[in-house]
């Protein structure tokens, strides 16, 4: 009677499993604020294929508070040595580095190179994920980075997961599910659908997050739990999005509510690419405001003019501790080579 039971339910999870549409997902370690858009260099040798691509950016900060203004470099570059097991399993190892000169940093401790590197094997049943894989699900769940040289400032959680961890991706027709766990037992879950319907192409997501928050002046650190949400709707060379969150911070008898919504636009029309965003938040009744505008200008392929007008204004402060201090209003002009 149980064998009866079981293999129709048996039968119908593998045809299940055969039908779905399940793949080893492409993995990027870029977190950073530039990336680039063009095609990658590959190449294959014997059972290995080698990917490379990467940008060279040289950004003009202009600090409009009439403050120090500085010419800069930032590098970066993303390789990937792929191959396909006996048994059909996809082997990936990937390495992302980034140089930034000094006086470029957003912050003072900012370090001049840093790098992630992380290994990955996957197939029909998803991507198991090794190493330096802290962003994979804030990537898949965010809203669309600014054109040129825009930064929204605040537009994510505060609390944030150590750099080493193990993730998991699996895709199942439109939805797709993200996990990842680093090794302080801190972990973030995403889920994210996206299909075309008529003319329009929609993506909805949602993340939730555990993790800690170090205040702006080192003093206290915080347990962050954060829900956040984002929908977006394209249609032809426009992008339109609205992302919402909360966060709850709790540490040394201290508990903050913060919450936070944030909005914007993108249209690229022949080689001009054009974008507006901004951001309204609280934290614990103090304001966190910001506003980016950029514009990039396609030269030739892979080189571009970018600009970018950014706006920062939040501060909140409990109980003798600086939760968060930012405030200044930049112009940033670059060149920027990618490939």
């Amino acid at each position: 009677m149980t064998v009866r039971k079981t293999m129709p339910l048996l039968g119908c999870v593998l045809l299940w499993v055969a039908a779905a549409p399940l793949q080893a997902q492409v993995v990027s370690l870029n977190y950073e604020r530039l990336s680039s858009l063009e095609d990658p260099l590959a190449a294959e040798l014997g059972d290995v294929t080698y990917v490379l691509n990467g940008l060279a950016d040289l950004p003009l900060f202009l600090d409009l508070d009439g403050d120090a203004d500085r010419i800069e470099s930032i590098t970066n570059f993303q390789f990937e040595a792929s191959t396909q097991l006996s048994n059909r399993w996809l082997a990936a190892l990937t390495y992302f580095g980034q140089y930034v000169s000094d006086s470029a940093a957003e912050t003072a401790s900012e370090e001049d190179y840093t790098d992630n590197l992380a290994l990955s094997v996957g197939s029909y049943w998803g991507t198991v994920l090794l190493g330096n894989v802290s962003g994979i699900v804030r990537e898949q769940t965010r809203r669309l980075r600014g054109a040129g040289n825009a930064s929204l400032a605040f537009d994510d959680t505060l609390g944030r997961l150590g750099d080493d961890g193990g993730g998991y991706l699996v895709r199942f027709g439109p939805w797709l599910f993200s996990s990842l766990i680093d090794d302080d037992d801190s972990f973030d879950l995403g889920v994210t659908y996206q299909r075309p319907t008529g003319t329009r192409d929609y993506r909805l997501a949602a993340r939730y997050t555990d993790s800690t928050y170090t205040a702006e002046d080192g003093s206290r650190t915080f347990d962050s739990t954060a829900f956040s949400g984002v929908a977006e709707v394209i249609f032809g060379s426009s992008r339109w999005d609205i992302g919402a969150g909360y966060e709850h911070l709790s540490g040394e008898g201290l508990k903050l509510e913060r919450w936070y919504t944030s909005a914007g636009g993108r249209l690229k029309a022949g080689v001009l690419s054009i974008s507006l965003e901004g951001h309204y938040g609280q934290i614990e009744g103090e304001d966190e405001v910001s506003a980016a505008f950029g514009i990039q200008y396609d030269l030739a392929r892979g080189l571009s003019a970018n600009l970018g007008l950014n706006h920062t204004d939040g501060t909140a402060s409990r109980e003798g501790t600086s939760i968060v201090r930012a405030r200044d209003n930049k112009a940033v002009l670059s060149m920027r080579y990618s490939f």
